[in-house]
């Protein structure tokens, strides 16, 4: 059985990973993190999810459960990933990371942590999500230049980072399907008097609104014809169960970093 930690885990996230984690029998969840001086500190993780038995309490220390486990699950804040990055290379155990927002600095030192420890990073985790990605390049390929490409992400009005690292990830892959440099075309919402749109464009816009779980549309728009592409998460399970899966395909592989398409096809 690999034992797993789940960071983040009295935030809606955290809770559907243990819930679901709890449901396989390939998973044992030996700990659960949240940051120092979060309410769900202390409190037992079977009570919390209401299952009327103790499991494990909810830690702020690392340090103090990292023995006792084989991979870490970290949905959070890109401080807290960081913090926690540096703990599992130094015990040399194997992270999976959904947490979104990262900078490249941060982004690097991910790189670098993969050179000592097996490492899942993806800003989706959603199997439908990660077989998008691969879709809208063959999409766009197939279209060629002379059409538009928009892409509309809707997400709950608590998220922190904007645009998604979902809608960040679809337009990269459509931008390299069509040799653009994202940084050069990306357009990041509009107001005023932008001019004329630009062929070469691609635009990305935000939503945040109540309680939406995750919304992706991406259109491919041109003279005479539209064609919409369309992820809607209808739970947190979808994101849950992809992370893992994740969690059981990184343990015991060799240090690297790899992503959802390594965990979907088992390259």
């Amino acid at each position: 059985m690999i034992r797993i930690v789940v960071s983040g885990a009295g935030g809606r996230m955290g809770m559907r990973l243990l819930s679901c984690a709890i449901e396989d029998k390939d998973l044992s969840v030996s700990g659960a993190l949240e940051k120092e001086g979060h309410p769900s500190i202390g409190k037992d993780v079977g009570e919390a999810l209401g299952l009327g038995r103790k499991l494990t309490s909810i830690t702020h220390n690392l340090r103090e459960i990292v023995g006792g486990m084989d991979v870490l699950i970290e949905f959070t804040a890109p401080d807290a990933t960081m913090r926690h990055l540096k703990i599992m290379e130094e015990a040399r155990k194997a992270m999976v990371i959904g947490t979104t927002g990262l900078n490249q600095d941060e982004l690097m030192a991910v790189e670098k942590a993969s050179l000592s420890i097996p490492i899942v990073m993806a800003p989706n985790m959603s199997i439908g999500v990660n077989l998008l990605f691969n879709l809208v390049g063959e999409v766009a390929k197939g279209l060629g230049k002379g059409y538009d490409v928009e892409i509309v992400e809707a997400h709950h009005r608590f998220k922190k980072d904007a645009p998604s690292g979902t809608a960040n990830k679809l337009a990269e892959k459509i931008a390299a399907a069509l040799n653009r440099d994202l940084a050069q075309v990306g357009v990041y919402g509009r107001k005023g008097l932008t001019g004329e749109r630009r062929d070469e464009e691609i635009g990305i816009h935000a939503v945040r609104a109540g309680d939406i779980v995750g919304e992706h549309t991406v259109t491919f728009c041109g003279n005479g014809e539209r064609i919409e592409i369309i992820h809607r998460a209808h739970s947190r399970d979808a994101f849950a169960k992809g992370a893992l899966r994740a969690a059981k395909f990184v343990f015991g592989k060799p240090p690297r970093l790899y992503s959802m398409e390594n965990v979907l096809w088992g390259s």
